[in-house]
């Protein structure tokens, strides 16, 4: 049966944050809000967990689903980076930002099979709950695929709802632009989706801008 949850989005309650990460340790999932909308959640390491998720919303299993971090140095246990990377990382993380890089053989490869797209999360609960867990989690919008995404919790189909174990309800979230996606594991940056930040700007913390006209 599906918990809810009331929590602060900008204090969130500690007791509630643990409770979440009980469900994430079981391979449970967990709704919880993002800078740009709700995302289900489940531990990132546990291919079982991910499986749950593309069912839940009718995803294709070859779309890979990117994941939030806490920090620098919990990305690169399961990422290769370059020195781009750190910049973009330094630059413009906790924010809405996703690199996409080559990962290491213990991310799962039903997450993606070669690569780890993620970043680091600026909305507090986000950040509140992959601190607390130690772990990588997914973090894709809490939809059924190819429907628009949820912005409160009452928006969101009731399918989905019941197949998650504990949502953490924030109340309605701002309408932003989604993360940007800048693809880096072939080296390169390619913008493949820009969102909340602008292509010009990664490539001018790059010093790239430039070479790119």
């Amino acid at each position: 049966m599906t918990s809810i949850l009331r929590i602060d989005q900008r204090r969130p309650d500690p007791e509630i944050i643990e409770e979440a990460v009980r469900v994430l340790d079981a391979e449970g999932v967990v709704m919880y809000p993002t800078e740009s909308s709700y995302a289900l959640g489940v531990n990132a390491l546990k291919s079982s967990a991910i499986l749950k998720v593309f069912e839940i919303k009718g995803r294709s299993t070859d779309k890979a689903i990117p994941v939030i971090v806490a920090d620098l140095r919990m990305w690169k246990r399961y990422a290769y980076f370059s020195g781009d990377a750190e910049t973009l990382v330094k630059r413009f993380m906790p924010g809405p930002l996703t690199l996409v890089l080559r990962k290491r053989t213990s991310v799962p490869d039903v997450l993606s099979p070669s690569t780890i797209a993620a970043r680091i999360p600026g909305h507090p609960v986000a950040l509140a709950l992959v601190k607390k867990a130690g772990y990588p989690i997914t973090s894709t919008s809490a939809n059924i695929s190819g429907q628009p995404p949820a912005y409160s919790v009452g928006s969101i189909p009731k399918s989905l709802a019941l197949a998650t174990d504990l949502i953490l309800d924030a109340g309605a979230l701002r309408r932003r632009k989604y993360s940007t996606i800048a693809d880096l594991a072939e080296g390169e940056p390619i913008v493949t989706r820009e969102g909340a930040i602008a292509a010009s700007m990664i490539l001018r913390a790059l010093g790239k801008e430039r070479s790119r006209k």
